[in-house]
Protein backbone atom coordinates (compact mmCIF):
# COMPACT_ATOMS: atom_id res chain seq x y z
CA UNK A 1 0.00 0.00 0.00
CA UNK A 2 2.79 2.42 0.92
CA UNK A 3 4.64 1.39 -2.23
CA UNK A 4 1.53 2.30 -4.27
CA UNK A 5 1.20 5.61 -2.42
CA UNK A 6 4.85 6.43 -3.03
CA UNK A 7 4.51 5.51 -6.69
CA UNK A 8 1.48 7.80 -6.99
CA UNK A 9 3.34 10.59 -5.18
CA UNK A 10 6.36 10.08 -7.43
CA UNK A 11 4.11 10.25 -10.52
CA UNK A 12 2.52 13.47 -9.29
CA UNK A 13 5.91 15.03 -8.56
CA UNK A 14 7.16 13.94 -11.94
CA UNK A 15 4.11 15.46 -13.61
CA UNK A 16 4.57 18.71 -11.67
CA UNK A 17 8.26 18.87 -12.60
CA UNK A 18 7.48 18.20 -16.27
CA UNK A 19 4.75 20.86 -16.26
CA UNK A 20 7.09 23.36 -14.64
CA UNK A 21 9.84 22.54 -17.12
CA UNK A 22 7.51 22.84 -20.09
CA UNK A 23 6.07 26.11 -18.75
CA UNK A 24 9.54 27.51 -18.22
CA UNK A 25 10.62 26.50 -21.72
CA UNK A 26 7.45 28.05 -23.17
CA UNK A 27 8.03 31.32 -21.35
CA UNK A 28 11.65 31.41 -22.48
CA UNK A 29 10.44 30.82 -26.03
CA UNK A 30 7.85 33.60 -25.74
CA UNK A 31 10.43 35.98 -24.32
CA UNK A 32 12.90 35.17 -27.07
CA UNK A 33 10.22 35.48 -29.76
CA UNK A 34 9.04 38.80 -28.34
CA UNK A 35 12.57 40.17 -28.30
CA UNK A 36 13.26 39.07 -31.88
CA UNK A 37 9.92 40.46 -33.09
CA UNK A 38 10.43 43.79 -31.35
CA UNK A 39 13.96 44.20 -32.64
CA UNK A 40 13.23 43.20 -36.25
CA UNK A 41 14.24 45.82 -38.82
CA UNK A 42 11.44 47.67 -40.57
CA UNK A 43 12.79 46.72 -43.98
CA UNK A 44 9.29 45.65 -45.06
CA UNK A 45 8.27 49.32 -44.87
CA UNK A 46 10.93 50.48 -47.31
CA UNK A 47 10.98 50.16 -51.09
CA UNK A 48 7.61 48.40 -51.28
CA UNK A 49 4.47 48.54 -53.42
CA UNK A 50 0.90 48.44 -52.20
CA UNK A 51 -1.24 45.40 -52.83
CA UNK A 52 -3.76 47.33 -54.92
CA UNK A 53 -5.39 47.27 -58.33
CA UNK A 54 -2.66 48.50 -60.68
CA UNK A 55 0.53 48.33 -58.60
CA UNK A 56 3.42 46.08 -59.51
CA UNK A 57 4.39 43.41 -57.00
CA UNK A 58 7.82 44.98 -56.48
CA UNK A 59 9.32 48.34 -57.51
CA UNK A 60 11.73 48.39 -60.43
CA UNK A 61 13.07 50.83 -63.05
CA UNK A 62 10.64 52.07 -65.71
CA UNK A 63 12.58 54.24 -68.15
CA UNK A 64 9.58 55.41 -70.16
CA UNK A 65 7.13 56.59 -67.51
CA UNK A 66 4.83 59.24 -68.93
CA UNK A 67 5.27 62.98 -68.26
CA UNK A 68 4.32 63.80 -64.64
CA UNK A 69 5.01 60.24 -63.50
CA UNK A 70 8.57 60.34 -64.90
CA UNK A 71 10.24 61.39 -61.58
CA UNK A 72 9.76 57.78 -60.41
CA UNK A 73 11.32 56.15 -63.48
CA UNK A 74 14.43 54.95 -61.61
CA UNK A 75 12.33 52.94 -59.18
CA UNK A 76 8.58 52.68 -59.63
CA UNK A 77 5.56 50.68 -58.52
CA UNK A 78 3.70 51.63 -61.70
CA UNK A 79 4.03 50.41 -65.27
CA UNK A 80 4.40 52.61 -68.34
CA UNK A 81 0.78 51.92 -69.26
CA UNK A 82 -0.44 52.95 -65.79
CA UNK A 83 1.54 56.20 -66.02
CA UNK A 84 -0.05 56.99 -69.37
CA UNK A 85 -3.55 56.28 -68.10
CA UNK A 86 -2.92 58.52 -65.07
CA UNK A 87 -2.91 61.49 -67.45
CA UNK A 88 -6.25 60.69 -69.12
CA UNK A 89 -9.79 61.76 -68.26
CA UNK A 90 -12.02 58.81 -67.30
CA UNK A 91 -9.12 56.40 -67.82
CA UNK A 92 -9.36 52.66 -67.37
CA UNK A 93 -7.58 52.97 -64.00
CA UNK A 94 -10.67 53.92 -62.00
CA UNK A 95 -13.10 55.39 -64.57
CA UNK A 96 -12.94 58.62 -62.58
CA UNK A 97 -14.20 61.81 -64.25
CA UNK A 98 -12.33 64.89 -63.08
CA UNK A 99 -14.80 67.06 -65.03
CA UNK A 100 -17.88 66.00 -63.06
CA UNK A 101 -18.85 69.66 -62.58
CA UNK A 102 -17.70 71.00 -65.92
CA UNK A 103 -14.13 71.22 -67.23
CA UNK A 104 -11.54 71.27 -64.47
CA UNK A 105 -8.92 73.99 -64.81
CA UNK A 106 -5.64 72.55 -66.23
CA UNK A 107 -3.68 74.13 -63.37
CA UNK A 108 -5.91 72.21 -60.95
CA UNK A 109 -5.95 68.95 -62.90
CA UNK A 110 -2.17 68.69 -62.91
CA UNK A 111 -2.25 68.27 -59.12
CA UNK A 112 -4.66 65.35 -59.42
CA UNK A 113 -2.44 63.79 -62.08
CA UNK A 114 0.54 64.21 -59.77
CA UNK A 115 -1.45 62.79 -56.88
CA UNK A 116 -2.27 59.74 -59.03
CA UNK A 117 1.38 59.34 -60.03
CA UNK A 118 2.49 59.47 -56.40
CA UNK A 119 -0.14 56.91 -55.37
CA UNK A 120 0.52 54.51 -58.25
CA UNK A 121 4.30 54.88 -58.65
CA UNK A 122 5.92 55.68 -55.31
CA UNK A 123 7.80 52.87 -53.50
CA UNK A 124 8.22 55.15 -50.46
CA UNK A 125 4.77 54.95 -48.87
CA UNK A 126 5.40 51.79 -46.82
CA UNK A 127 5.13 53.36 -43.34
CA UNK A 128 1.56 54.43 -44.12
CA UNK A 129 0.23 51.31 -45.86
CA UNK A 130 -2.76 49.74 -44.11
CA UNK A 131 -4.67 46.56 -44.88
CA UNK A 132 -8.26 47.03 -46.03
CA UNK A 133 -11.12 44.73 -46.99
CA UNK A 134 -12.22 46.27 -50.28
CA UNK A 135 -13.16 44.65 -53.57
CA UNK A 136 -10.65 46.64 -55.58
CA UNK A 137 -7.63 46.60 -53.29
CA UNK A 138 -6.19 44.87 -50.24
CA UNK A 139 -4.10 47.81 -49.01
CA UNK A 140 -4.36 51.59 -48.88
CA UNK A 141 -2.33 54.51 -47.56
CA UNK A 142 -3.47 56.41 -44.47
CA UNK A 143 -2.29 59.77 -43.09
CA UNK A 144 0.72 60.21 -45.36
CA UNK A 145 2.35 63.47 -44.14
CA UNK A 146 2.10 65.63 -47.26
CA UNK A 147 4.43 68.63 -47.33
CA UNK A 148 2.68 71.85 -46.44
CA UNK A 149 3.60 73.73 -49.64
CA UNK A 150 2.37 70.91 -51.88
CA UNK A 151 -0.99 70.95 -50.15
CA UNK A 152 -1.29 74.73 -50.23
CA UNK A 153 -0.47 75.01 -53.95
CA UNK A 154 -2.95 72.21 -54.73
CA UNK A 155 -5.68 74.13 -52.91
CA UNK A 156 -4.76 77.50 -54.45
CA UNK A 157 -4.72 76.12 -58.00
CA UNK A 158 -8.10 74.42 -57.58
CA UNK A 159 -10.07 77.22 -55.92
CA UNK A 160 -11.70 78.28 -59.21
CA UNK A 161 -12.58 74.74 -60.31
CA UNK A 162 -15.90 73.12 -59.35
CA UNK A 163 -16.94 69.97 -57.52
CA UNK A 164 -20.00 68.64 -55.70
CA UNK A 165 -18.44 66.55 -52.90
CA UNK A 166 -15.81 66.76 -50.17
CA UNK A 167 -15.01 63.01 -50.05
CA UNK A 168 -14.20 61.64 -53.48
CA UNK A 169 -13.73 58.06 -52.33
CA UNK A 170 -17.42 57.29 -51.96
CA UNK A 171 -20.99 58.45 -52.57
CA UNK A 172 -20.84 58.94 -56.35
CA UNK A 173 -23.44 57.91 -58.89
CA UNK A 174 -21.72 55.23 -61.03
CA UNK A 175 -24.72 54.16 -63.14
CA UNK A 176 -23.18 55.61 -66.31
CA UNK A 177 -19.92 53.70 -65.84
CA UNK A 178 -18.06 56.71 -64.44
CA UNK A 179 -18.61 58.96 -61.46
CA UNK A 180 -21.35 61.58 -61.56
CA UNK A 181 -22.60 63.88 -58.83
CA UNK A 182 -25.24 62.41 -56.53
CA UNK A 183 -28.78 63.72 -56.82
CA UNK A 184 -29.19 67.10 -55.09
CA UNK A 185 -25.41 67.53 -54.74
CA UNK A 186 -24.75 71.06 -56.01
CA UNK A 187 -21.66 71.98 -58.01
CA UNK A 188 -19.80 74.74 -56.25
CA UNK A 189 -16.25 76.16 -56.26
CA UNK A 190 -13.67 73.98 -54.54
CA UNK A 191 -13.30 76.33 -51.61
CA UNK A 192 -16.97 75.76 -50.71
CA UNK A 193 -16.36 72.06 -50.04
CA UNK A 194 -12.71 72.56 -49.08
CA UNK A 195 -12.48 75.86 -47.13
CA UNK A 196 -8.81 75.31 -46.22
CA UNK A 197 -5.81 73.49 -47.71
CA UNK A 198 -6.01 70.96 -44.86
CA UNK A 199 -9.67 70.24 -45.65
CA UNK A 200 -8.73 69.40 -49.24
CA UNK A 201 -5.67 67.25 -48.58
CA UNK A 202 -7.02 65.44 -45.52
CA UNK A 203 -10.59 64.76 -46.62
CA UNK A 204 -10.69 64.31 -50.38
CA UNK A 205 -9.33 60.74 -50.29
CA UNK A 206 -10.57 59.68 -46.82
CA UNK A 207 -7.41 60.75 -45.00
CA UNK A 208 -4.98 59.12 -47.37
CA UNK A 209 -3.00 62.32 -46.75
CA UNK A 210 -2.56 64.46 -43.68
CA UNK A 211 -1.12 67.89 -44.33
CA UNK A 212 2.16 68.26 -42.49
CA UNK A 213 3.56 71.25 -40.66
CA UNK A 214 6.93 70.40 -42.19
CA UNK A 215 8.19 71.98 -45.39
CA UNK A 216 9.63 70.53 -48.56
CA UNK A 217 13.24 69.45 -48.11
CA UNK A 218 12.84 68.88 -44.36
CA UNK A 219 13.09 65.10 -44.67
CA UNK A 220 9.93 64.81 -42.56
CA UNK A 221 7.15 65.07 -45.17
CA UNK A 222 6.33 63.40 -48.46
CA UNK A 223 6.79 65.57 -51.55
CA UNK A 224 4.27 65.17 -54.33
CA UNK A 225 6.59 67.12 -56.63
CA UNK A 226 10.37 66.73 -56.83
CA UNK A 227 13.26 67.02 -59.27
CA UNK A 228 14.51 63.48 -59.99
CA UNK A 229 17.92 64.83 -61.01
CA UNK A 230 18.44 65.68 -57.34
CA UNK A 231 17.27 62.25 -56.17
CA UNK A 232 14.01 61.18 -54.59
CA UNK A 233 13.63 63.01 -51.24
CA UNK A 234 10.84 60.67 -50.17
CA UNK A 235 13.32 57.83 -49.64
CA UNK A 236 14.78 59.69 -46.65
CA UNK A 237 11.29 60.49 -45.34
CA UNK A 238 10.15 56.86 -45.48
CA UNK A 239 13.37 55.75 -43.74
CA UNK A 240 12.86 58.28 -40.94
CA UNK A 241 9.29 57.17 -40.21
CA UNK A 242 10.15 53.47 -40.52
CA UNK A 243 12.91 53.88 -37.93
CA UNK A 244 10.56 55.88 -35.68
CA UNK A 245 7.99 53.10 -35.89
CA UNK A 246 10.64 50.51 -35.09
CA UNK A 247 11.59 52.49 -31.96
CA UNK A 248 7.94 52.68 -30.90
CA UNK A 249 7.60 48.91 -31.26
CA UNK A 250 10.66 48.36 -29.08
CA UNK A 251 9.27 50.61 -26.35
CA UNK A 252 5.90 48.88 -26.52
CA UNK A 253 7.50 45.44 -26.23
CA UNK A 254 9.33 46.10 -22.97
CA UNK A 255 6.25 45.67 -20.68
CA UNK A 256 5.62 42.26 -22.27
CA UNK A 257 9.22 41.16 -21.84
CA UNK A 258 9.29 42.42 -18.24
CA UNK A 259 6.09 40.52 -17.42
CA UNK A 260 7.50 37.31 -18.88
CA UNK A 261 10.70 37.75 -16.88
CA UNK A 262 8.78 38.13 -13.62
CA UNK A 263 6.77 35.01 -14.34
CA UNK A 264 9.96 33.09 -14.96
CA UNK A 265 11.48 34.29 -11.69
CA UNK A 266 8.35 33.22 -9.79
CA UNK A 267 8.40 29.78 -11.33
CA UNK A 268 12.12 29.22 -10.84
CA UNK A 269 11.93 30.51 -7.26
Amino acid sequence: MFRGFNLLRWSQDLGTDMTRTMTTQLLFLLAWGGAVWAARPKTELLNVCMDATHHKEKPSPEDKLHEQCSPWKKNACCSVNTSQEAHKDVSYLYRFNWDHCGPMEPTCKRHFIQDTCLYECSPNLGPWIQQVDQSWRKERILNVPLCREDCESWWEDCRTSYTCKSNWHKGWNWTSGFNQCPVKAACRPFNFYFPTPAALCNEIWSHSYEVSNYSRGSGRCIQMWFNPEQGNPNEEVARFYAEAMNGAVLCGAWPLLLGLTLMLLLLLG
